[in-house]
């Protein structure tokens, strides 16, 4: 395989830790031609017409970056066996040197984006194609438009674990009827933000709303631990985002509450195990049944219909051992890292074999 060094992968993502550069140019989604600033990936999602959105949580800004892959592909089929070591190599390094941060689907050409951070924190773009061959993704002289993140964390304060909670300003990405929508943290007591923003971007930052959720395994209300993955549902005619945090609460959000500077309070409909984050979440279909997957580092991945979640009309509010709430089918595949939808039945997954190896596949449509 081709080597790309990290020296010439950062040039050609484009010297991305420089002050963006730009040219106005003209075309519907109010995109200007440059070099986006991206200092760090934490969350990668889809627009329109291959528009690719950059969560940048250490400058709390997200890019829209036009990709220009826009040519519908036939059916693909993803296997690559040791993807650290394949990214590694691609970049001239080794796989203790590479993280792998998100991953998404361009649901109209079927091609995977993978965003890696280098062991100094440079953020890598890749691309992985129908023949499985990874390429660097320039971000240089591209049509972009960006938006910050209002009201970003104190870069000062930190987790228990010494990370400044400003890394955390963005924690996952979703696009959906002509809204970026976005979790993550911000700098209020209640902390936990949902934030819903126009594309095209208007240049104007806009309000969080709050979050608080019962955590019936740690048996008190939160309002400062993020989300870590979410999607959204229709229940009865009404929008709803499905959200789930470290040690697996799966919380439900009225879309029509999660307003600028509201205080939302969610319904717990679900402890799936403590000890545990999820990485992803998408929605499957399998037969007539739709069904919510979700990716765990440390547990199995979990599913759960959409029929079950409909019906459990009540919230959990008192302390919980083990799992509650929703039922849910465990699946047979253990910390899996990162998982992308690749069509309605299918889905892309990273994962960490019992062996130590981390695996690249595609779902065959009926265990995920």
């Amino acid at each position: 395989m081709k080597k790309i060094t990290l020296l010439v992968a950062v040039g050609v993502l484009g010297m991305l830790f420089i002050s963006s550069t730009y040219q106005k140019t003209e075309n519907k989604y109010n995109f200007s031609k440059g070099t986006p600033a991206v200092k760090s990936i934490a969350a990668l999602a889809f627009g329109p017409e291959g528009v690719l959105f950059i969560g940048d949580s250490q400058s709390s800004t997200v890019f829209a970056v036009e990709t220009k892959d826009t040519k519908k592909a036939a059916s693909i089929q993803y296997e690559v066996k040791n993807i650290d070591v394949k990214i590694a190599e691609a970049l001239g390094t080794t796989k203790e040197n590479v993280s792998i941060i998100d991953m998404a689907i361009n649901p109209v050409s079927k091609k995977l984006y993978i965003a890696v951070k280098s062991a100094d924190g440079t953020p890598v773009l890749l691309s992985l194609g129908a023949n499985n061959e990874l390429k660097a993704v320039s971000l240089t002289d591209v049509n972009f438009s960006s938006t910050a993140v209002n009201n970003p964390p104190d870069e000062t304060k930190k987790d228990r674990q010494g990370k400044p909670l400003s890394l955390m300003s963005i924690s996952d990405m979703g696009f959906e009827e002509g809204k970026l929508l976005i979790s993550g943290l911000c700098n209020k007591e209640f902390s936990s933000s949902f934030r819903s923003i126009n594309f095209p971007f208007t240049g104007k930052a806009e309000e969080e709303a709050t979050l608080e959720l019962y955590h019936a395994n740690h048996g008190r209300f939160e309002t400062t631990s993020p989300v870590r993955t979410f999607s959204t549902t229709t229940i009865e005619g009404k929008k709803y985002v499905v959200a789930s945090y470290t040690c697996t609460p799966l919380v439900l959000f009225p879309m029509d509450e999660l307003k600028p500077g509201a205080h939302v309070k969610g319904r717990t409909i679900a402890e799936m195990g403590n000890r545990n984050t999820p990485s992803d979440m998408i929605w499957l279909k399998d037969g007539n049944q739709s069904f919510l997957v979700m990716a765990n580092d440390n547990r199995p991945a979990v599913k759960v219909s959409h029929e079950e979640i409909a019906k459990f009309q009540g919230t959990l509010t008192e302390k919980v051992e083990g799992t509650a709430g929703t039922n849910f089918i465990i699946l047979p595949h253990e910390k899996v890292m990162q998982m992308a939808k690749l069509d309605e039945n299918r889905a892309v997954v990273i994962q960490k074999k019992t062996n130590g190896d981390i695996d690249l596949w595609t779902s065959d449509g009926k265990n995920i």
